[in-house]
């Protein structure tokens, strides 16, 4: 069954689709996992990316809730306000929302991330706790300091391909540290990257994998969004066969 789902977050909506199995819960529930979509994205992602995977996590026994964080997709807030704490405030709300979900197991309720979300999951892990952690091509701040013009931080907003990105978000990535926080968290946890990511390199995801203490599953010819239909089902199966500890 898939449903809407929507919850209040600092007083704004945040909307989601809550995929539900159709087979009987068992004792304790269902296990669920949260999904994070990345940097200007939403919940469907490129190509459909993170609906086929929660399509398919269903047919398996697992639920999941797919959101669009605040400013992006359905949900409301504007885009200029958005920040990683931001973020990470709308995934610890979400993930309560999936605790207390009825016929979901509170105890094996996952986090995955893609991209920017991968970030947001890395540095909400140790608050939130999660059963499971996948990443799928995570990235790090520097992806986006590097592009300062000069080093220097503009002065309201900017005109990043049509979105407009808020002082806000660029003033708070020096200080974020989402590796000390995979590191602190220390559970269960896989990383999945694209070998021939240009957006996130690769060895990006290997220092994620040091930080968790995993491994890091490369996706042979995939790029950042695993762009091919043979990459999406090894990354869809193999993030399945993690999620389920098999």
């Amino acid at each position: 069954m898939e449903t809407f789902a929507s919850l209040r977050v600092d007083g704004q909506s945040v909307y989601g689709m809550l995929h539900l199995p159709d087979t009987e819960a068992p004792a304790h529930g269902h296990p669920s996992v949260l999904i994070l979509h990345g940097f200007t994205g939403s919940r469907s992602s490129d190509h459909r990316l993170l609906v086929l995977l929660s399509r398919y996590l269903v047919t398996l026994g697992v639920a999941s809730l797919r959101i669009d964080f605040r400013g992006s997709g359905d949900s409301q807030g504007d885009f200029s306000e958005m920040t990683v704490s931001r973020e990470i405030e709308d995934t610890v709300a979400a993930f309560a929302y999936l605790r207390q979900y009825p016929g979901l197991d509170p105890e094996r309720v996952m986090l995955l991330g893609f991209s920017m979300g991968g970030m947001v999951a890395a540095l909400s892990s140790p608050q939130v706790r999660p059963h499971r952690l996948a990443l799928w091509a995570p990235a790090l701040p520097e992806l986006w300091l590097k592009a300062l013009p000069g080093g220097f931080l503009p002065p309201v907003v900017t005109d990043q391909g049509g979105w407009p990105l808020g002082r806000a978000f660029l003033q708070e990535l020096p200080r974020l540290r989402p590796l000390e926080s995979a590191r602190q968290w220390g559970g269960e946890a896989l990383v999945f990257h694209g070998d021939q990511d240009a957006t996130v390199p690769p060895e990006v995801g290997v220092r994620y994998a040091a930080a968790l203490g995993c491994e890091a599953v490369g996706i042979p010819g995939a790029g950042h969004t695993f762009d091919s239909l043979e990459a999406v089902d090894l990354l869809h199966r193999e993030t399945a066969r993690f999620l389920l500890g098999r």
